[in-house]
């Protein structure tokens, strides 16, 4: 071989290095521990050739039955008065099967109501009063039960605003158009933005709020959607910053409760009472462990030591567990390690020590962040159904009705009710 020809396949050497890492980091994006499942190029379980499947429920679930309702109403056939075959005539029948069913009735057709205000003065003192009926709207043509289904089609069904009004006019035959479907959405939001602020004062006064978010695009400019949670509430707030000033406006700058994060920077910017996820830890750690040797031991001590130290939230755990753990956190991440990727997870983790046990410490909250994560996958979902947001207007329907929705859902309160009394509320209001 010449030296032209080592030359050659020195360049080669470097070209194709250069290749693999701009193709790693590319790759970085869709493969690593903290990458949703929706998001993975390639499924995370491989299924072995040859092994037997089980599809369906999982091997030794109990199964179960439908209960059978008592019928609300009884059919009878139009009676037989002759036989098919010989024509003779039929006595009473010698048997009766029943077949109980459950129907839905079709919707009801849209109806036009004229709406009497009464106007009166006063014969005293001249002052003026006004009596409406509770369930006219205050502006536009559609009635409340019109603005209730467009909006639970919109924000709790995920429908696009086109899908919407096809499913308004072929459900009711109420003919509207997309931007009347955001109109609705738009005032409904406006009568539901006192709860919306009712939501963020109870979360506000919460002893722990699990908080997460994620990226969306408003206009093509990359934004946040947060979201504030607790056991009753939830609240979505969509901006264009990842940082405290987020915090502050919807905790204040006084929160003195404890937040459950995934360990994002801005959250020890904010607060010192903090509790970082575990399921992100030790997710991260099994990552590691399978790309480089030496931390498949730090992965399986983290592990142990977290099964060690779990809790109810509202248990109390044994006196001294807290500086134990402790301890065996700094005793697995000592070290010393060869690898980068190790020496710069161990830092992290040293880093976050005084967050990562709050939880034993202070009754009510839990280890892991997966309630946010949770209460997040509903608007993750609609991000994919609409891509983007087009502007502040979109942002801002959005975050006001999902919050109200899925409060009210936390607290198991039928959404089609609540949403009329709400606005019922608000209209007796003007």
């Amino acid at each position: 071989m010449t030296c032209q020809d080592c030359l050659k396949l020195q360049e080669e050497n470097l070209r194709l290095a250069a290749e693999n890492t701009d193709l790693r980091r590319r790759l970085a994006a869709y493969e690593n521990p903290h990458t949703p499942p929706s998001r993975r190029m390639y499924p995370t379980r491989i299924h072995r050739a040859g092994a037997r499947r089980y599809p369906g429920r999982p091997r030794g679930h109990p199964g179960s039955t439908r209960p059978r309702h008592k019928p609300d109403t009884v059919k009878t056939p139009p009676p037989k008065t002759r036989c098919e075959g010989c024509g003779a005539g039929l006595g009473e029948p010698s048997y009766v099967g029943h077949r109980i069913v459950e129907e839905i009735m079709n919707p009801s057709p849209r109806q036009v109501i004229d709406y009497l205000s009464y106007e009166y003065e006063c014969p005293s003192c001249g002052g003026h009063s006004t009596a409406r009926h509770p369930d006219c709207p205050p502006t536009g043509w559609l009635g409340k039960n019109a603005l209730i289904q467009a909006t639970l089609l919109r924000y709790a069904e995920r429908l696009p605003v086109r899908k919407t009004a096809e499913a308004l006019g072929r459900t009711y035959g109420l003919s509207v158009t997309p931007a009347t479907v955001l109109d609705i959405t738009n005032r409904v939001a406006g009568w539901l933005r006192p709860e919306y602020d009712a939501i963020r004062g109870r979360i506000r006064a919460a002893g722990v709020v699990y908080v997460d978010e994620t990226g969306v695009h408003v206009d093509g400019v990359r934004g946040w959607i947060w979201v504030f949670t607790t056991p009753s509430e939830t609240l979505f707030a969509v901006r264009k910053s990842r940082g405290k000033k987020v915090l502050r406006e919807v905790l204040g700058g006084d929160y003195r409760g404890v937040v459950v994060y995934d360990g994002w920077r801005s959250y020890p910017n904010y607060t010192e009472r903090l509790q970082r996820c575990w399921a992100h830890l030790l997710r991260e750690a099994r990552y590691l462990a399978e790309h480089v040797e030496e931390a498949a031991a730090l992965s399986e001590g983290l592990h142990a030591l977290y099964g060690r130290v779990s809790v109810s939230p509202g248990d109390r755990p044994p006196p001294g567990l807290v500086g134990e753990a402790r301890a065996e956190v700094l005793r697995l991440v000592g070290g010393p390690f060869e690898s980068e990727e190790c020496r710069r997870f161990a830092g992290k983790v040293v880093n976050g020590l005084d967050h990562w046990f709050t939880f034993l410490g202070v009754p009510g909250v839990e280890a892991t962040n997966n309630r946010a994560e949770r209460a997040l996958r509903e608007l993750v979902v609609q991000r994919k159904i609409m891509g983007c947001f087009r502007n502040g207007k979109g942002t801002w329907i959005c975050e006001t009705v999902m919050s109200v929705l899925s409060t009210w859902g936390q607290q198991g309160r039928d959404l089609p009710q609540a949403l009329g009394e709400a606005l019922t509320r608000e209209w007796t209001k003007s």
